[in-house]
């Protein structure tokens, strides 16, 4: 299948600070995408490159085969047929929803307009507040007027800017959800950015991780979590905990729990310093077992228990138990270690 984005190693500098490094990815027709990392990592910089509100230093980006930059192009940004989706709205308070929604569409006639707006509205879910301001809506309902004006001139690419930010995290990923079936309905590529993982990962097709204005991994979110390409990756996505130890063998790792056993070959020199990921569910309850930790914390994460475990090194494990195995702190428990996976990177 063609591309519909390519983003080919752009870089980006503000006064000689590099903003983007040499990063590339491709976006395929329909496909919703996310570039997920902390704040200053490059993230908005790489949505404003591809919007046209940035001019990269170096680099290509082609939308559906034609240069939008590079080789002595810069494509304005009217030109791009790109929609944005901003994180503060950026409604038109003296419009009303309908109104907002049809500012774009200037080209189409007025009953076209009208047409339009009317069918954007009901896809959002907000036929009845057509006559209504930005005023009188809530956090969540702007968000929705200002996704029906993206999606109003039926853009080949839609860019989305942090867009639920300003919304509590359970209306952020419920509208995450909704706004990732609108698109699949309509078949429309999207990219949002964003520094909350449970929102990319509900939103995406595929996530790129960011860091320092490279690109660390660009794949499945659960490829992420399961298989991720690099000890920052594993560090930032979901939770866990790093025990040092050392390589042996070309299959296994020794740590201060004991040897853990890789189903396939280590890339490690006998004796190399490494450190193994262990996420919260690979940390069990074995009451029989000789190795030993103290409940520290509980933390409660709904349906869930997230408990920090110490070893006697102090060096600290997290395990993630059902509420019918309540653990009090202060307890010692027996616990056995069983990554589906190993995961060891060097140090």
């Amino acid at each position: 299948m063609e591309n519909l984005l390519e983003f080919d190693n752009v870089s980006l500098d503000f006064a000689g600070r590099m903003v983007l490094d040499g990063m590339s990815f491709t976006l395929q027709p329909g496909e919703i995408a996310c570039l997920l990392g902390a704040s200053g990592c490059g993230k908005t910089s790489a949505l404003r490159s591809i919007a046209g509100f940035e001019t990269p230093t170096a680099g290509a980006i082609r939308l559906a085969g034609k240069m939008m930059f590079g080789g002595g192009v810069m494509l304005a940004a009217h030109r791009r047929r790109i929609g944005m989706v901003f994180q503060d709205h950026a409604l038109f308070p003296h419009l009303t929803v309908a109104g907002n929604i049809a500012f774009g569409l200037s080209a189409l006639s007025r009953a076209g307009r009208r047409e339009r707006v009317a069918e954007v509205l009901k896809l959002v879910g907000l036929a009845a507040e057509a006559d209504r301001y930005p005023h009188q809506l809530s956090g969540g309902q702007q968000q929705r007027v200002a996704l029906a004006r993206a999606l109003a001139p039926l853009p080949r690419l839609l860019l989305l800017d942090e867009p639920f930010s300003n919304l509590d995290a359970e209306l952020r990923e419920r509208l995450a959800r909704e706004v990732r079936s609108m698109l699949k309905s309509l078949g429309i590529a999207a990219l949002m950015v964003t520094h909350d993982q449970h929102e990319a990962f509900a939103f995406s097709d595929k996530v790129g991780v960011m860091h320092g204005g490279r690109l660390q991994q660009w794949d499945q979110p659960e490829a992420l979590y399961h298989a991720p390409a690099s000890r920052y990756v594993a560090g930032f996505i979901g939770q866990g905990a790093f025990l040092p130890g050392k390589a042996s063998g070309g299959r296994s790792v020794v740590l201060e729990t004991g040897e853990l056993r890789s189903d396939g070959g280590l890339p490690f020199a006998d004796g190399a310093e490494v450190e193994v990921l262990l996420r919260p569910d690979e940390v069990r309850l074995e009451p029989g077992s000789a190795l030993r930790a103290k409940v520290a914390e509980r933390i409660h994460r709904g349906g869930v228990c997230h408990y920090v475990l110490e070893l006697l090194s102090g060096r600290r494990l997290v395990a993630e138990l059902g509420h019918d195995q309540p653990l009090a702190v202060g307890e010692t428990v027996g616990i056995r270690l069983q990554p589906r996976r190993l995961l060891a990177f060097a140090v």
